[in-house]
């Protein structure tokens, strides 16, 4: 960590009240970027879309659970994957902690990954999550959400992704699409985000940005985070699907 400047206490305050009125007009800006996001237009999801789950087949519609709106956070983990992404992973822990004020205000939550459902269960148990997570394995859910590859995109080395044209990275991505569903039972896709667009729901950022030394990454975020319980195994240091990630929005 740099040395910093060291002043008097009344020089710290008159530099933290110049922040803090910086920190009020972002604040400021980023509900008016909140509320500008809700006035997306829709689109009617006119595909069916199932999948599997540990209660059997459900539709997307039924993925609601009788709410109105459903956040899903496509969850990078491929078919012939042995482990979900670190960074998928690290977004995870924060969720089911959310879950009770989610469903209370009317918002289910899912996680969805091509992987067979036996292996989404697997690595669940593993992480201790209890957050629904379910199987888009044999389903174009995905693809059509743009965040898994095709063998087309594969080839030709070139993907959609981020809403533009990218070179292929990896068979699988991160994502978070958002849905409502109305009184009739019709379901409109409202929002997605990639790439870094997930970090909201990353409580620990928030909190490392009031340190002094941040985030502490040197280029991402792969730089430093582990599957929560490898904290202590270096053999892991370097491995993650996410580690190639753009760090751009």
């Amino acid at each position: 960590m740099e040395p910093h400047r060291i002043v008097s206490r009344q020089d710290w305050l008159d530099a933290r009240r110049a922040l803090l009125a910086d920190e009020k007009a972002f604040t400021h800006a980023r509900d008016a970027l909140v509320a500008r996001r809700r006035t997306l237009p829709w689109v009617k999801v006119e595909k069916t879309y199932t999948f599997d789950t540990a209660v059997g087949r459900r539709t997307l519609g039924e993925l609601f659970d009788g709410r109105s709106q459903l956040i899903v956070y496509h969850f990078m983990l491929g078919p012939d994957w042995d482990e979900g992404c670190i960074g998928c992973s690290f977004l995870s822990d924060h969720i089911d902690g959310m879950l009770p004020h989610l469903e209370h205000h009317d918002v289910s939550y899912v996680a969805v990954s091509r992987a067979p459902l036996a292996n989404i269960e697997a690595f669940k148990r593993r992480m201790g999550w209890r957050f629904r997570w379910v199987s888009s394995y044999e389903s174009d859910f995905n693809f059509d959400y743009h965040v898994s590859s095709t063998d087309e995109e594969k080839a030709r080395g070139k993907t959609f992704y981020n809403f533009a044209q990218q070179d292929y990275g990896s068979d699988e991505m991160p994502g978070l699409s958002v849905f409502v569903r109305d009184d009739d039972g019709n379901v409109f896709h409202t929002y997605s985000t990639y790439a870094r667009g997930g970090e909201m729901a990353i409580g620990t950022y928030a909190l490392l940005e009031l340190t002094p030394k941040g985030r502490n990454e040197e280029h991402n975020l792969m730089d430093w985070v582990r599957h929560h319980d490898r904290y202590d195994d270096a053999r892991h240091a370097t491995h993650g699907c996410c580690a190639e990630m753009p760090s751009s929005r």
